[in-house]
């Protein structure tokens, strides 16, 4: 958390514009083992890190934005999340397995897009967010799999996997195109909109995530102000 601070302190001090964040560090199947700041890897890099970092350059982001030429935020998650549970009791993964805790990491990330859309919608900001889905890409990320799994990925990899250029396509898509202009909330995977895990579109969980996050990160929850007159169950 402290290099993200320094990064956004040092970002800031460029007084340059920010149109577009692209959430896409992460880490897969890692062995237990914790954050300089004693998170959960998976929990405090793929997703910690990225909820801390936004919420820091959301006034830069807001700045830069302007009807009909939003600023986008744009956070990579997997289709893992499918099989995930978001454990309210147990984020730090107590009973630790490393697919239950990618998994969880990427599930908090598409909860966390919805939930700072509606924010940005109830404070009226030229903001999007969404969030999308890369597909299997053939990267250095499955250093930690399976040995059978990385077999594959090695020997068919050319043929089963994406190549990190067709992988960024999603991303760039909810960077730059013109038909998501003003468009939030949504869950992308070839470019095309598609529905996420179900527990995903609970917004009484998403709100509870959302101030368990802010408690972690040391920021405020900003959620209630925002929303003051809108109500969010």
């Amino acid at each position: 958390m402290r290099s993200i601070r320094q990064f956004v302190q040092n970002f800031q001090k460029k007084r340059v514009p920010l149109h577009v964040l692209v959430n896409n560090a992460g880490v897969m199947m890692v062995p237990q083992r914790q954050t300089e700041d004693g998170f959960e890897e998976h929990f405090g890099l793929n997703y910690l890190g990225h909820f801390l970092l936004t919420n820091l350059l959301l006034g830069s982001l807001k700045e830069a934005g302007s009807p009909g030429r939003c600023s986008r935020v744009v956070t990579v998650s997997s289709a893992t999340h499918y099989v995930a549970e978001l454990n309210m009791q147990d984020l730090q993964g107590s009973s630790y397995s490393p697919h239950g805790a990618y998994a969880q990491s990427k599930l908090a990330l598409v909860m966390f897009s919805y939930h700072l859309q509606r924010l940005l919608d109830a404070q009226g900001c030229h903001v999007t967010a969404n969030v999308v889905d890369p597909g299997v890409v053939d990267t250095d990320l499955y250093k930690h799999v399976f040995w059978g799994t990385r077999l594959v990925q090695k020997a068919l990899g050319w043929l089963l996997f994406k190549t990190p250029d067709e992988g960024s396509w999603t991303s760039v898509h909810a960077a730059v195109s013109p038909e998501l202009e003003g468009v939030g909330g949504r869950y992308l995977y070839n470019e095309k909109e598609t529905k996420s895990l179900e527990v995903s579109y609970d917004q009484r969980l998403q709100r509870q995530l959302w101030a368990q996050s802010c408690q972690m990160t040391g920021i405020s929850d900003v959620t209630s102000e925002a929303v003051s007159g809108r109500l969010i169950t």
